[in-house]
């Protein structure tokens, strides 16, 4: 299984962004797809993720009523909608594959992780 991540940028804050994860490659196992971040000198983060099957979400609270996850299983991808960017969502955003269920929120919770995307929100 692979992820491939992309739709990061440079924005001013206030400004939305789109991301994206492309999964490639079938592993029946994964049942969550999740988002992280990982701002520097600081660990990565969980901020959002979705069920496999019915779609279910979970977000950490700093990014709710902003972030929404979304997924689209025709083209093997997960989408991450950011809006109302603020400065503090600057971070390097991965997306991650699970096998566990919608409380997988620990990095080690995920087992297959994609490369990384730059969001800069300029203030």
């Amino acid at each position: 299984v692979q992820l491939q991540a992309s739709g990061g940028g440079l924005v001013q804050a206030g400004g939305s962004l789109r991301l994206s994860c492309v999964v490639s490659g079938r592993n029946a196992s994964i049942n969550v797809m999740g988002w992280f971040r990982q701002a520097p000198g600081k660990e990565r983060e969980f901020v959002a993720a979705i069920t496999q099957g019915l779609g279910r979400t979970q977000y950490t609270e700093s990014v709710k009523g902003r972030f929404t996850i979304s997924r689209d299983n025709g083209k093997n991808t997960v989408y991450l909608q950011i809006n109302s960017l603020k400065p503090e969502d600057t971070a390097i955003y991965y997306c991650a594959a699970s096998r566990f269920s919608l409380r997988a929120i620990r990095t080690s919770d995920y087992t297959y992780w994609g490369q990384g995307t730059q969001v800069t929100v300029s203030s």
